[in-house]
């Protein structure tokens, strides 16, 4: 009888369109036309209003702690700090011109940050706001990432089709490999004993050994999704056991699944125009992914592996992070 009730109490949300979606979470979405964050229910895809930010809002990263979502104001030369407990810009901190992309040290003490105008990277003391240094690197830096241990930076060049490896205890450029054209984004993995590097234009992962600062496979989405066409290669997502990543593959329109144990993909997933920017919610239940052309976010259910839903933002979505 119980069994009964429940069901019945559940098939009559699902005809109302209330049917169970799972743990809630807010997805902050930066708009570089608008120059704001939307903020949404990642479970329903709900409006949760907006945050003004500086001018040209791009990247974004939540402190190791939790507590705080630094945003890039690429237009303002700053970085944009809100407290997460009450949505409210709290400070701003200087990070040399025009930033796009950037990291958080793993203690939360340092930004390193791509100065995609000035070709340097620069390393910011978040308690003190200022420059510890800035490391020149190739024309227009655009993806950053720290190991987990802290002790290796990487900063890729756009035009330059580099990625730099800095020390960043030093400040000092150590290395720096040709890859495919126009790199974007940086991801560690296996605790920082590999390091995979998008090719925007290429649409393609160059994996890198860290220690030897060398590529050790390459991993060609042209050839493995030829179905889609371009296939480009942005932001990536790994989930916290690394059973799987996910690429932005941008004008391509679609995100694509990797195996990371086979360096293959799995499948991909149908999204808005242009997408550059994906997050993951924090139970890994669902991905974000952000359309700038079509101004919206698709909202997938990796349970069942489907498009569960696509919100209507307007402007010029970029990039998005979720948490609790």
């Amino acid at each position: 009888m119980r069994q009964a009730l429940l069901l019945g109490a559940t098939l009559a949300l699902a005809a109302c369109g209330r049917a169970p979606v799972g743990p809630h979470d807010t997805v902050f979405v930066s708009d570089e036309k608008l120059n704001l964050l939307h903020v949404i229910d990642g479970a329903t895809g709900e409006d949760k209003g907006t945050i003004r930010t500086g001018a040209r809002p791009r990247g974004m990263v939540v402190s190791p702690d939790g507590k705080s979502l630094y945003v890039a104001a690429g237009n303002a030369n700053r970085i944009d700090v809100i407290d997460l407990a009450t949505r409210k810009v709290t400070r701003s901190l200087d990070s040399g011109t025009d930033p796009e992309r950037f990291a958080v040290s793993p203690d939360g003490r340092r930004l390193f940050v791509a100065n995609e105008d000035h070709a340097t990277a620069s390393i910011i003391d978040i308690a003190a706001n200022k420059a510890v240094c800035e490391v020149p690197v190739g024309a227009e830096p655009e993806g950053v990432g720290i190991s987990p241990d802290g002790r290796t930076l990487i900063v890729t060049s756009e035009t330059a089709s580099t990625a730099h490896f800095i020390d960043p205890a030093t400040c000092r450029l150590l290395d720096s490999v040709m890859v495919g054209n126009r790199p974007r984004a940086v991801l560690f993995l296996k605790g920082g004993r590999e390091a995979w590097v998008s090719s925007e234009q290429r649409g393609t992962i160059s994996i890198f050994d860290p220690s030897t600062r060398r590529i050790v496979a390459t991993i060609d989405l042209v050839a493995a999704l030829p179905q889609i066409d371009p296939v480009q290669a942005v932001e990536m997502v790994a989930t916290r056991g690394e059973r799987r990543v996910f690429v932005a593959l941008g004008r391509g329109n679609h995100v694509a699944e990797i195996d990371p144990a086979t360096r293959k993909v799995v499948r991909t997933f149908k999204v808005g125009e242009r997408n550059w920017g994906i997050a993951l919610s924090p139970d890994e239940s669902r991905l974000y992914a952000v359309g700038g052309l079509s101004g919206d976010v698709t909202i997938i259910d990796l349970n069942a592996n489907r498009v569960a839903r696509t919100v209507k933002l307007g402007g010029q979505p970029w990039g998005a992070v979720a948490v609790p």
